[in-house]
């Protein structure tokens, strides 16, 4: 088959069919006496598992898939889809947390009530599991503020600022996308005071996180296919 006939299928360049090739995403490719690729069945599966996987689990989690089927570790390339589909269900469910931590009801000053008035970095990367040096990164880029001790002007972070950290962390491990970008510029921009807009940005992370499940079942279907076509699979 034709690099030509599979890119105006998949509605993509002949180069980066060229670019998953270079990279081992794809197998070897025999050439003609002319020189020219000679794409199979099996090669037009790979092409469309990948472009059907990287938009829900990244493109270096579909390389690592892709490379995994070549050699044959069906299980190794199962866990690891699965791996980021229980990232995906760990990420709902902190945003379901973040949404009940902003409603008036009892669920939200349960939350809150563990939240001291100030807190330092070291306690707000222990509540929130992230990493400090995460949460200087967001305030380097502006996505937080801080506020700093008077006496040693070390950061403090008050309720409102958490809760931003806390809407961020929802949305750190997400594939790189145009809503992820919006979403976390919404964040950015809010005001820390405005308890129904920090509401509505939780209501559109989960959302974003029901669209990244359907983008993820469509991924995983293609992957099923890829496995029957190179008889990893049974029928």
């Amino acid at each position: 088959m034709r690099p030509i006939d599979i890119a105006r299928k998949l509605k993509l360049s002949t180069s980066a069919l060229r670019n998953y090739e270079a990279h081992g995403l794809v197998p070897p490719v025999e050439r003609s006496t002319s020189g020219y690729r000679k794409y199979t069945e099996e090669h037009v599966a790979y092409f469309t598992c990948i472009q059907a996987m990287s938009p829900g689990f990244g493109m270096d989690v579909t390389a690592q898939v892709m490379r995994l089927i070549q050699d044959r570790q069906l299980q190794a390339a199962l866990w690891r889809v699965n791996e980021v589909q229980a990232n995906l269900q760990r990420d709902k469910q902190l945003a379901e947390r973040n949404l009940a931590m902003l409603e008036d009801g009892r669920a939200g000053k349960v939350e809150e009530a563990g939240i001291s008035e100030w807190m330092t970095i070291g306690e707000v990367a222990t509540m929130t599991s992230l990493p400090s040096s995460t949460i200087r990164h967001w305030e380097k880029v502006g996505l937080i503020t801080t506020s700093r001790d008077e006496k040693n002007g070390y950061r403090l972070f008050n309720r409102s600022q958490i809760r931003k950290i806390m809407l961020l962390r929802t949305l750190r491990p997400a594939v790189y996308s145009l809503s992820v970008v919006e979403l976390k510029e919404a964040i950015a921009s809010m005001n820390e005071e405005d308890v129904k807009e920090a509401r509505n940005i939780a209501l559109e992370t989960l959302r974003y996180l029901d669209q990244m499940n359907l983008v993820q079942m469509r991924g995983v279907f293609y992957f099923y296919q890829l496995g029957k076509v190179v008889q990893l699979v049974e029928e």
